[in-house]
């Protein structure tokens, strides 16, 4: 048997695979033809036969047939003209040679992207044609390489006319959450190149969510009845709500690099430096090949007479040991004053004034006194202000368990037989320094067997 024989079974049943494949309905790939049938989109697809041969019709064939038939078609879609003589056709194509040209304009009007008026002599557009120049203008928009612009456009725009569905925001979800994985992942290798990278993209996508979030916003609060889409949007949000929350990842992730960069010396010549130079070299074996090529090596000329030479400078500039010099006589220390610190003179005249007062109560005058009185001093020398404030913050110490047990002005203040009590109303006085003091009271107090010890102790 030849080999044309040998291969003549295989090609006659490629043969028929290839016309099954091209004829036989979608169900047919099912195991049960009713999931077909029940499958909404499967539905649609079917609904949409017209354009899915369009677009078979289109990109069948060779690469390079099919790009030259994509450039004819979209140039055709730009123009202004919905229909075009053949002269017109080949001024407009006068580049292609004419037997390509025919082939591409019979493949169109094949699959009924344009349509022949035999009567006017012209090649139409037909509204198949307007629907792929929709699907197809991505293709040759010339737009950046982030496909969330894209997917963006196409929910914002369907949301305002009104067409949006729950796939058109899955899609975008979907987006969402491939790029939240990128940019994890950048934030986990630690590489200050791809972080840097990484928040340039996600800076780019963070302006685009930001400028559709009045859509999204509105897509979701507009999602109420439709499960599908209610669903979807929910998901939209919760994605959108995780990539804008990156940002403060990012933010540590850039700081930790900054603090692992590495200035050398004073040139200011940094590691991340070094790094984008040794990944602009082609081989970076050719520099560790020239330092061990080069070994540094000491050249000395006339050696003999080196070695006099240094020996006669260590001998010149070599310094004399000086004579021991006796230690220094006795001397009598400077006399000197201990200063401490002194209390406030306050505390003393606070103290001299309750102590003075007790007596006079012990004589039968056991009224009350004024804490005015006791704060803003005589009216021939009235107290400052910061006097008065000081005289107010030691009276908590009149009768303090703990203040009585010292010794000294502040023990004093504290034995004094005087209780304070302040009331809950403010009282207006003539006096340089305070116009208003909460009213109060000083009254005499029988004294503790606390204090009646500590009377008993000399003090200082």
């Amino acid at each position: 048997m030849t080999p044309m024989n040998r291969l003549a079974p295989l090609s006659s049943e490629l043969s028929g695979v290839i016309g099954l494949e091209g004829e036989a309905p979608l169900a047919d790939y099912f195991r049960d033809a009713d999931h077909a049938s029940d499958s909404p989109l499967a539905w649609q697809i079917e609904q949409q036969a017209a354009q899915i041969d369009a677009l078979r019709g289109l990109f069948h064939g060779p690469a390079g047939l099919v790009r030259l038939r994509l450039w004819v078609f979209m140039t055709l879609m730009g123009q202004a003209q919905a229909a075009l003589t053949r002269e017109e056709l080949d001024q407009l194509f006068h580049a292609l040679r004419p037997e390509a040209l025919d082939t591409v304009l019979k493949r169109f009007r094949d699959v009924g992207l344009l349509s022949w008026d035999e009567t006017q002599r012209r090649h139409g557009i037909t509204s198949l044609a307007q629907q792929l120049t929709a699907l197809l203008s991505p293709l040759t928009s010339g737009a950046s390489e982030d496909e969330l612009a894209g997917l963006l456009g196409q929910v914002v725009g369907a949301n305002r006319l009104g067409t949006l569905d729950g796939r058109q925001v899955q899609m975008l979800q979907a987006q969402l959450e491939r790029q939240h994985s990128e940019f994890q992942d950048a934030i986990a290798s630690g590489s200050e190149f791809r972080l840097r990278e990484a928040r340039k993209r996600y800076d780019r996508a963070a302006r685009l969510i930001d400028r559709a979030s009045e859509a999204i916003t509105a897509i979701i609060s507009n999602s109420r009845g439709l499960v599908a889409l209610e669903k979807a949007a929910r998901g939209l949000g919760q994605a959108q709500s995780r990539l804008l929350a990156m940002a403060s990842q990012f933010n540590r992730a850039l700081q930790q690099v900054d603090r692992q960069r590495v200035t050398l010396g004073t040139t200011g010549i940094t590691s991340t430096d070094v790094k984008l130079w040794l990944q602009t070299l082609a081989s970076l074996d050719s520099l560790a090949g020239q330092a061990m090529g080069r070994p540094v090596s000491l050249a000395a000329l006339a050696p003999h007479e080196m070695l006099d030479v240094t020996e006669a400078e260590f001998e010149r500039d070599r310094p004399q040991a000086g004579a021991p010099e006796p230690l220094p006589a006795a001397q009598p220390a400077p006399e000197g004053l201990l200063d401490t610190v002194a209390l406030p003179q306050e505390l003393a005249e606070l103290s001299s004034l309750l102590a003075q007062w007790g007596l006079q109560a012990g004589q039968g005058n056991s009224a009350p006194r004024l804490l005015a009185d006791t704060l803003l001093g005589p009216a021939d020398t009235p107290s400052r202000y910061a006097q008065v404030a000081y005289k107010a913050q030691l009276l908590p110490l009149l009768g303090d368990a703990q203040a009585q047990t010292l010794a000294g002005p502040t023990g004093d203040l504290a034995r004094q037989p005087w209780r304070a009590e302040w009331g809950n109303e403010l009282q207006a006085h003539d006096h340089p320094a305070v116009s208003h003091l909460t009213q109060g009271l000083l009254h005499p107090a029988p004294p503790t067997p606390t204090e009646t010890t500590h009377a008993a102790q000399p003090h200082e």
